[in-house]
């Protein structure tokens, strides 16, 4: 387990099994689990089919609560490419538009920084998902080379930035 991160009273901490049962339901149908999961996300979903496509225990799973203790948003983390990859990346229905954002991305790349050695931050993102968009380059990303082999070139945009950077 690692530390939590706190910050203005929200917290990063591990995700729990408890955090899924809450995230089962922010995915009311296919359009919104593949936007989140990608198209071999599972839909409708059980609670085991969701673990098994969201690589539950295989990546560093995240859950971001707001100073009222409430479950405000999620995201994983990985090593993919010599990169610290972030992937899986939600803020609550209702709580989107309003920074939580940008306070997730800001916290995984701390625990990121944490966890891997890597020059660069990664992540995937589809090309309609405008609100994403703005959000990942408010923060200093840019759209890079998509990598060799990876799926989706046609529907997503690849973002890096630097470790480091402003």
């Amino acid at each position: 387990m690692s530390r939590p991160i706190t910050v203005n009273g929200w917290q990063l901490r591990d995700a729990t099994s408890h955090d899924i049962d809450e995230l089962l339901t922010w995915f009311p149908d296919f359009e919104a689990i593949k936007v989140w999961g990608g198209p071999r996300f599972r839909y409708p979903f059980t609670r085991e089919t969701f673990l098994r496509d969201c690589h539950w225990g295989k990546m560093a799973s995240f859950s971001l609560e707001n100073p009222d203790g409430q479950l405000a948003a999620f995201g994983q983390l990985n090593e993919r490419l010599n990169r610290i990859h972030m992937a899986r990346l939600v803020v609550r229905p209702g709580h989107r538009g309003q920074g939580t954002g940008k306070r997730l991305i800001a916290l995984l790349m701390q625990a990121g920084r944490s966890r891997f050695e890597c020059p660069e931050y990664s992540l995937f993102v589809y090309r309609d998902n405008e609100p994403a968009i703005k959000c990942y380059k408010s923060m200093g990303f840019e759209v890079s080379e998509y990598p060799p082999k990876a799926p989706m070139a046609d529907e997503c945009y690849y973002l890096t930035r630097l470790v480091g950077a402003r």
